[in-house]
């Protein structure tokens, strides 16, 4: 589960981790009172679970009120768009108003799981302010790797290494110490899968402050932690997922157009890597449970079928513990209720797959079957291909004769050139 930066802040003052002077509006009214407490100028950052913000505007620097209330305006209730974002954004519900500080030196410092070394690692770097990834790609000897041992936990030396890595004077270190102590019990006791603080700013005054604060918390532990658990902000997810997570179904929303129903996580990327090999494109990975039962393939299948995208859906189903015959049934109530107008491919294997084929076969509906996944792969491919064509020929029919005549002479004079 991500924390929005206020929120992952909050924990850092709680952790004793500096962080600049702040407070949070969710509306106009309440952005300007925050100006006055915080003082002008302030730095306006919108609260979005995506990175690049500021290049996409959602962090802006306000010097007086009317810079700040045509910020707020303009951030407030509108969906911000980055380069870690679908085309569509992500909602802007809340602003963190901040004092600014006068940087010296960026510096880039997380905390992490390597499931590889089955260690929490610390990653330092003296480059902050920049992607990780392109730092460790270019210059990998500014980025340093420390493993901490569970039974002994976070060594002195290991704050002394990062502190001369990142030339730290001794104030600063004896101030770095408590920072890195902080942070790894936040780690720990908040049970997180990242914390990372992208840039850990020395201040002119010489001061460690956290100037921007990312939490991941392991959702698998969240039971422990409902204080932690009330934080999440189902806004910044897809609606699809959130539904799906009610219904106890795992779903995440992909790119392509072909939806897939699978029962088993294994099956489902296996599913999905047949239709990536022959040249289609999954529009979700969808995993229904071993357990699934005609009721749940049926929401499983309005789930996938309300991704306006789609252009055909792949349900691929063993059935070891279910019995195939039941899921035909699911997907038939599904395919009445929701009134389908897009191809389905079903391939049944397991328990009474051949009477699960048989009842989709005299339904009467417009459902092909597949003999294996291969043959299912195929179809579904070549479904949603004729299912684009068709939509294309649709719209180049109502198309106005003079854009067609257009389009025509700007290909002829294309050929000609």
């Amino acid at each position: 589960m991500n924390l929005h930066e206020y929120q992952a802040k909050q924990l850092f003052t709680q952790f004793g981790i500096p962080v600049p002077v702040s407070c949070v509006a969710e509306t106009l009214d309440e952005a300007r009172a925050g100006a006055t407490s915080v003082g002008l100028p302030v730095m306006l950052k919108a609260q979005v679970h995506a990175g690049g913000r500021g290049k996409a505007g959602g962090v802006r620097r306000c010097a007086s009120d009317a810079e700040l209330e045509s910020a707020a305006r303009e951030l407030l209730g509108k969906r911000l768009v980055t380069a870690q974002t679908t085309p569509t954004g992500l909602p802007v519900s809340r602003l963190l108003l901040e004092a600014p500080v006068e940087v010296d030196r960026e510096l880039y410092l997380a905390l992490l799981v390597d499931r590889a070394a089955e260690r929490v690692v610390i990653m330092a770097s003296a480059a902050g302010g920049m992607d990780i990834e392109q730092v460790a790609a270019s210059h990998p000897d500014a980025l340093l790797v420390s493993r901490i041992e569970p039974v002994l936990g976070l060594r002195p030396w290991q704050s002394r290494q990062i502190g001369l890595h990142f030339g730290l004077t001794s104030d600063q270190q004896r101030a770095f110490d408590k920072l890195l102590g902080g942070l790894y019990q936040l780690f720990t006791e908040c049970d997180a899968s990242l914390v990372e603080i992208n840039p850990l700013v020395l201040t002119s005054d010489g001061d460690l402050i956290a100037l921007d604060a990312k939490i991941e918390l392991d959702d698998n532990a969240l039971y422990r932690h409902p204080r932690l658990a009330a934080l999440h902000d189902p806004s910044q997810e897809d609606a699809r997922e959130v539904a799906a997570r009610a219904e106890g179904l795992n779903y995440i929303s992909l790119d392509g157009d072909i939806g897939c129903m699978v029962n088993g996580a294994g099956l489902a990327m296996a599913t999905m890597d047949l239709i990536a090999l022959h040249s289609g494109a999954p529009a979700n990975f969808l995993d229904v449970g071993g357990g699934a039962t005609a009721e749940r393939v049926a929401r499983a299948f309005q789930l996938v079928l309300s991704d306006e995208k789609v252009a055909a859906v792949l349900v691929n189903i063993f059935g070891g513990i279910v019995r195939c015959d039941l899921i035909a049934e699911g997907i038939l109530a599904a395919v009445k209720e929701v009134g389908v107008t897009v191809p389905v491919v079903v391939r049944l294997e397991g328990t009474n797959a051949e009477f699960g084929l048989q009842r989709l076969a005299q339904s009467g509906l417009a459902i092909e079957t597949a003999a294996t996944l291969t043959d299912a792969a195929n179809k579904v491919v070549a479904a949603a291909a004729a299912t684009r064509a068709g939509l294309q020929a649709e719209v180049a029919a109502h198309q106005p004769a003079h854009v067609m005549a257009s389009a025509g002479e700007q290909s002829s004079a294309g050929e000609q050139s």
